[in-house]
């Protein structure tokens, strides 16, 4: 792997000359960078008893920004040479006009290492990752006669990023990323119904290939379905929900995550803008974005941008005592950059974004969350939401839930979905189990057009006078 790591200015780029064009680019600006990226990608997908998609995939390039007040200029290739560089200079330069910008203080440096370095593509062969999805595809089939049809994916990818600052300073990271998802469809009946698992990290595939692992996927994904199978109708109305704990928070990262980031507040186009020092949750409520977890999915050694990565506070016992940002939206609100600044490639600009946002346990056992639920939803599962920032209003739907009555857990129900909005769901959260865990590495986020890894978790939640969106009569 040594032999073939990334180094743009030892092949390719003279570093003085990009630094002098950089300069160039940001004289009377108040910050900016040249972010240099390569990124290989590799994902199999056995589908219905056969190979059905292999793609690999490997890209360069580079973003030259410079910002002035609220404007970004950007210019992007994917050539990596200084004639390139000039050109996109000039682009950049138009967003600085006649200047009179001071540069930003540069991020501080970091030693410190979140992950390995290794490339995931490489933990196996070509013939064994296949030769393993079709063990997958066997085992799954060989649980329930019930099973019809089975896909197996395992993906695995290596970005390489170097950002230099006009100051000089230069900042490398190399992050590795794997999955492995099952999913799963029965039938019974003339009826069928889907079950999926899976997850991964900022780690090598070796973990995810074997059998210990992914036979327990396999089942977990076979479960989720027989559930679904049996499942009636959910019931609509007002009543509260108890939330289980894990890839659940993704509630919490889509109705309160996306208002806490620092460009929708200083706009005031967030639910939450103006409310700092303000009592925003029930007590007992403490959310935090930790881009500082190690191997997690959404981890990020040092953002886009070059800022170490941090453990944010976002609300503290349902104080409202921080926002996530990057460099230019800290920098006119007056405050420090996060380590939130993140960007989906090299031809993207950065902006505040997530990485691993999640609520901190509380003190019930979800034994005694539930038992005090007399009329109710006890959700576990969730596909995507929706949600409108300007008011925090969502709409998630469920994939795996029940009904509970005078505390005892019931039928399996489909069909629910979640309705309400972040800032008063968080408000109405009566209960926080002891049981939190982090979601076992499935999650995207969009914004604005890019996606980027995320984690999410929460522990278990009891949450009063939520809409259910249901079929039931």
């Amino acid at each position: 792997m040594e032999e073939d790591r990334f180094r743009p200015f030892e092949t390719t780029l003279d570093q003085a000359a990009a630094l002098t064009i950089l300069r160039g680019a940001l004289a009377g600006a108040d910050d900016g960078e040249l972010f240099i990226e390569r990124r290989r990608s590799e994902a199999l997908v056995f589908d219905d008893g056969r190979l059905r998609n292999a793609s690999y995939d490997a890209s360069e390039g580079f973003g030259l920004r410079a910002v002035r007040g609220e404007v970004s200029g950007f210019g992007h290739s994917t050539e990596l040479s200084e004639k390139a560089l000039r050109r996109a200079a000039e682009t950049a330069r138009l967003a600085v006009g006649d200047g009179g910008g001071r540069l930003a203080a540069p991020p501080a440096g970091t030693n410190r290492r979140l992950y390995g370095d290794a490339d995931p593509m490489l933990d196996a062969t070509f013939g064994l990752k296949v030769e393993t999805l079709r063990e997958i595809d066997a085992f799954a089939r060989g649980l329930d006669p019930r099973v019809v049809q089975v896909s197996a994916t395992v993906a695995a990818s290596l970005q390489e990023v170097f950002i230099l600052r006009p100051e000089g300073g230069l900042v490398s990271d190399v992050r590795p990323m794997s999955r492995l998802n099952v999913s799963v469809i029965v039938e019974e009946n003339g009826r069928r119904e889907s079950g999926e698992y899976g997850g991964g990290g900022r780690s090598g595939l070796t973990a995810l290939i074997q059998p210990s692992h992914w036979q327990s996927v396999a089942r977990e994904a076979l479960r989720i379905a027989l559930v679904n199978l049996r499942a009636v109708a959910a019931p609509a109305g007002v009543m509260d929900v108890v939330v289980g704990p894990g890839w659940p928070g993704v509630l919490l990262h889509e109705a309160v995550g996306h208002g806490l980031e620092g460009d929708f507040n200083r706009k005031k186009t967030s639910a939450f803008a103006g409310l700092m020092g303000q009592r925003v949750a029930a007590p007992g409520v403490t959310v935090l974005d930790d881009g500082t977890i190690p191997d997690r999915r959404g981890s990020i050694t040092v953002d886009d941008e070059g800022t170490a990565s941090g453990r944010n506070v976002l609300i503290e016992d349902g104080i409202l005592v921080g926002y996530m940002q990057d460099r230019q939206n800290a920098r006119l609100m007056g405050v420090a950059p996060t380590g939130n600044g993140r960007r989906e490639s090299h031809a993207h600009i950065p902006m505040p974004r997530m990485t691993n946002t999640y609520m901190l346990g509380g003190g019930a056992s979800p034994a005694e969350i539930l038992a005090d639920l007399k009329d109710g939803i006890y959700a576990v599962g969730f596909s995507g939401g929706q949600v409108d920032i300007t008011n925090g209003k969502f709409v998630f739907n469920c994939t795996e839930a029940y009904r509970v009555r005078n505390g005892v857990v019931g039928e399996p129900v489909r069909g629910a979905t979640l309705i309400g909005d972040g800032a008063t769901a968080l408000k109405h959260i009566r209960a926080i189990g002891n049981d939190m865990a982090l979601d076992p590495g499935i999650g995207n986020c969009g914004k604005a057009g890019q996606w980027v890894p995320v984690g999410v978790g929460q522990p278990t939640l009891m949450i009063g006078g939520l809409t259910v969106g249901g079929s039931a009569a």
